[in-house]
């Protein structure tokens, strides 16, 4: 028998030859869908969407929207939707047959689960009052993210059902929580009546916005070879800081000069990562990365 003629291992697929499935893929496949379904559940209940404390109205209010400069309307919680519509995708479209061995979901699958887990635990310790411990598990969150963005960014899907259950999930997750942390850090110094800090309110505030914008281009830099991920990042970042600049505009707590810095690190956020994304694009040449 010719090797040729030999049977081989694993089976093809649009990514070349697959290894066979493992007990250990089909164990992570199980975990990770029914972890994610709970930990979502958990995140909603725990946020007051089925009845109970809202998170704005949780340790005294200091995460509601006129608690600090850099809280954002109540309507921009609303993404929130959207964020969870991708991840129960996620879960779902990881947890197909095809999808047991893929290199890519093997290489995200837990990361973005202990995401939702680290989302739902923030969400409980903010419950419970523990404003400074929050700001450890969003760090976290951050970080792990982090690590989502860079294994997607190295490894490109070969379905578009992939790019839709993991990048623009992930994108749109991670450009919300640079947002959320830093709402969170200003929330807790407000509540451990740290003051001014020398700035004042409006400087912080300023700066806090125009870190926001920096972070998420910088982010977008990093992830220009995947658009569909780099893109919702700023889309995300840009709705927050954007119900920043709204809340600021109007209402009890108004600051115009938040209101304008909020503004445009918004317009920074959203445009930013396209205007990188074409760049890289046409140094690329035609064969750059959808």
């Amino acid at each position: 028998m010719s090797p040729s003629d030999r049977p081989t291992a694993g089976r093809e697929s649009p990514q070349g030859v697959l290894p066979d499935p493992t007990a250990a893929d089909r164990v992570r496949q199980t975990v990770v869908a029914l972890g994610a379904l709970l930990a979502i559940l958990g995140a909603a209940v725990g946020s007051g969407a089925f009845g109970g404390q809202p998170i704005a109205e949780a340790a005294g209010g200091a995460l509601a929207a006129d608690a600090t400069v850099v809280a954002p309307g109540t309507p921009a919680f609303s993404i929130w939707s959207v964020i969870y519509a991708g991840l129960v995708l996620f879960a779902v479209v990881q947890a197909l047959p095809g999808r047991a061995a893929d290199p890519r979901m093997r290489s995200v699958a837990w990361w973005i689960l202990v995401s939702m887990l680290l989302n739902a635990a923030w969400i409980g310790v903010v419950q419970l009052g523990l404003l400074r411990l929050s700001v450890v598990v969003i760090a976290l969150l951050v970080v792990v993210l982090s690590v989502v963005l860079v294994r997607l960014v190295r490894q490109q899907p070969t379905r578009w059902l992939d790019a839709a259950a993991t990048d623009v999930p992930v994108g749109l997750y991670l450009g919300w929580v640079c947002v959320a942390t830093i709402a969170d850090v200003a929330a807790t110094l407000a509540d451990a009546g740290a003051g001014d800090l020398v700035l004042g309110a409006t400087g912080w505030g300023i700066v806090l916005a125009v870190v926001a914008a920096v972070l998420v281009v910088a982010i977008a830099v990093a992830a220009a070879p995947r658009p569909a991920v780099a893109v919702p990042v700023g889309l995300a970042a840009g709705w927050g800081l954007g119900w920043i600049a709204v809340a600021r505009a109007q209402g009890e707590l108004m600051d115009s000069g938040v209101a304008f810095a909020a503004g445009t690190a918004a317009a920074i956020a959203v445009l930013g990562p396209i205007l990188v994304v074409l760049v890289r694009r046409r140094e690329a040449g035609p064969r750059a990365a959808l």
